[in-house]
C-alpha cells in the first residue's frame, strides 16, 4: 500500500454522476469494447441507472477524494437465497478507478469498504468475477485474500442494445 493515500469518501451514486461513471467504465481495453461512451449518453444507461437506483439490494457507489473529485466506483449487490440457511451473498461488480488515481492504494481502500459493507449487511461471502484478460486485477484480488474457489461460467444472450 502507498503511504500518501487520499482520504476517500463513499456515497450512493446520483444521477448527476452517470456521465463520469460511464466514462470510467469505458476507459480501459475491455470497457471500450462493450461500453458506448458518447454525449449525450445513450438512453440505455439512464434506464439502467433508474432500475439500479430503485432496487434496495443494489449499492451503486461512487468514491470521491477530499476535493470532491469522483475517482472511483463499484456496484455492490446483495443476493438473498435459500442455501446457507437463507444466507445473503454480496457480489461486487464494476470496480473502476480513474487512471490518474491508480497505484495509490485507492483500490485497496475501496475493497476494504466493500468488505465492511458486506459484513454490516449480514453477507456470509463477498464474491466477484474478473475477466481472465485482466491478470493485474486477478493478482490484486488474490493479494486481498480472494481465492479462485469456483469455476465461473457465462452464457451471453443475444439482445437488442438500446440507443
Amino acid at each position: 500500500m502507498v503511504d500518501n493515500q487520499e482520504n476517500l469518501h463513499f456515497r450512493r451514486a446520483l444521477r448527476k454522476d452517470l456521465e463520469s461513471l460511464i466514462e470510467m467504465l469505458a476507459d480501459d481495453e475491455l470497457g471500450k469494447l462493450r461500453e458506448d461512451y458518447q454525449l449525450p449518453l445513450p438512453s440505455a444507461y439512464e434506464e439502467a441507472f433508474a432500475k439500479i437506483d430503485q432496487d434496495n439490494n443494489q449499492h451503486l457507489t461512487v468514491v470521491t477524494n477530499d476535493r470532491g473529485e469522483l475517482i472511483g466506483m463499484l456496484q455492490l449487490t446483495f443476493i438473498p437465497y435459500l442455501t446457507y440457511q437463507g444466507g445473503v451473498r454480496a457480489q461486487v461488480e464494476g470496480v473502476r478507478i480513474k487512471k490518474s488515481h491508480r497505484g495509490q492504494g485507492t483500490g485497496e481502500q475501496m475493497m476494504a469498504w466493500a468488505i465492511e459493507k458486506a459484513k454490516q449487511e449480514g453477507a456470509h461471502v463477498l464474491q466477484l468475477t474478473t475477466d481472465k484478460l485482466r491478470p493485474d486485477a486477478i493478482r490484486f484480488y488474490e493479494k486481498l485474500g480472494f481465492t479462485a474457489s469456483h469455476e465461473g461460467m457465462k452464457l451471453h444472450l443475444p439482445q437488442n442494445l438500446k440507443s
